[in-house]
């Protein structure tokens, strides 16, 4: 038997309660049963997957014939696309408004993220056939977010917006790999840092574009990337720093502030009713907490080790609890 839809159900307790006559019952329900079926959300995914896979198409259908048309015809071609898509959404730009702006041509947005993305394939292969920018890889790396981030607040685009922080986040990795090189230290350790200090700057940017209420809608992405770089960081560098010659609570202090991430981020999941934040504070929190276990294990010796057997099926039965109850949590304000 197939289980009740939630407005059926609806409907019958209210037409039980008394507070619906049946004629109003059968007309909602009609109304809902023939109401057309969004696709908005599928479409615009539709389209932004064919905007990459069209930019990444004519990529490796160039390169392939770079041979027969030429290194300079090549890069006119790609340098023509890439204006041609600039040109259509700047002709076609909504009006600037710090709050979400409207939308004149849905094809805009589409081929402003296609010129995004040609301009980095058409920086990408000047920089393999002409040596543009020589040894700074950090420049190029670093340009392409100087292009997107006042795009992105332009045109009002997240998408173009997210590919602006990960130019900064692919700047700040290559930027600092050389010093770990040269510091003798290992290539996880030396990113670990940056990207914990770039978290907490997308943290920020986030929860101020929310609280001054400039582009507000722009601090789900910019939250989503930070918290997402600050506990990765946090728990690389309680893991790099960790040292089993010393005390074990080396590593502590970052585990306590990936904890102490997690906690925020449970938190503004139940203020914005996140379930998505909701998740990832649950998982970072619980390999945080249980990292710190593991710690005091090691420094208070074998004698809590049996605890061990008891913690990981009761915690695995926690954190399914609270995905069963994960509409109540988020809610619950």
């Amino acid at each position: 038997m197939l289980p009740t839809p939630p407005t059926a159900r609806l409907l019958a307790q209210l037409q039980a309660a008394g507070l619906l006559p049946p004629a109003q019952v059968a007309a909602i329900a009609e109304a809902e049963r023939a109401r057309p079926f969004s696709l908005h959300y599928e479409l615009r995914a539709l389209l932004y997957l064919g905007s990459t896979l069209l930019a990444g198409g004519l990529g490796v259908l160039l390169y392939e014939n770079r041979d027969s048309l030429g290194h300079s015809v090549i890069t006119a071609l790609m340098a023509a696309a890439m204006l041609a898509c600039f040109a259509y959404a700047a002709r076609h730009r909504p009006a600037f408004s710090w709050g979400e702006a409207p939308r004149t041509r849905v094809a805009a947005d589409y081929l402003l993220l296609l010129g995004c993305l040609l301009f980095l394939g058409l920086e990408g292969y000047v920089q393999v056939q002409y040596g543009m920018f020589g040894q700074r890889y950090g420049l190029a790396t670093l340009l392409p977010a100087l292009v997107f981030f006042p795009l992105a607040y332009r045109y009002d685009h997240r998408g173009v917006l997210g590919l602006g922080i990960a130019a900064v986040g692919t700047w700040v990795g290559v930027s600092t790999s050389p010093l770990a090189v040269l510091r003798g230290e290992l290539f996880e350790s030396a990113l670990a840092g940056p990207a914990l200090g770039l978290g907490v700057v997308l943290l920020a940017a986030g929860l101020a574009s929310e609280y001054f209420r400039r582009k507000p809608h722009f601090a789900f992405t910019y939250l989503l990337a930070g918290s997402n770089l600050a506990e990765v960081g946090a728990l690389g560098l309680a893991l790099t720093r960790y040292d089993w010659n010393r005390s074990a609570w080396v590593a502590a202090p970052w585990l306590l502030l990936a904890l102490g991430l997690a906690l925020a981020l449970v938190w503004y999941a139940r203020r914005s009713q996140s379930y998505l934040f909701l998740l990832l504070g649950a998982a970072y929190g619980y390999v945080a907490f249980t990292l710190l276990g593991i710690l005091l294990l090691l420094s208070l010796g074998d004698m809590l080790w049996p605890l061990a057997i008891f913690y990981f099926p009761s915690s695995l039965a926690g954190l399914i609890l609270m995905l069963v109850n994960l509409k109540k949590i988020v809610r619950r304000v």
